[in-house]
């Protein structure tokens, strides 16, 4: 009967420390989904240019961020 104790106690404690290993690590994870292409993202820049409601400094930064996000 002791000897059961013993072997529960020892399983209880190496599945303690397994499980302590899996909940930290403080790692993130980070994942971003894009709806619209390239191709209409760079059109509807262009037409709100086009339209006066950006400027062209504007226009070129967002044009940037744009095309560096499509090249991850």
């Amino acid at each position: 009967m002791r000897t059961l104790k013993v072997i529960i106690l020892a399983g209880l404690i190496g599945l303690a420390t397994t499980f302590t290993g899996c909940g930290g690590g403080g790692s993130k994870v980070q994942s971003e989904t894009i709806t619209t292409t390239l191709g209409q993202e760079l059109m509807d820049l262009d037409a709100a240019y086009k339209k006066g409601v950006i400027n062209e400094k504007e226009y070129e930064k967002a044009k940037k961020t744009v095309l560096k996000k499509y090249n991850k």
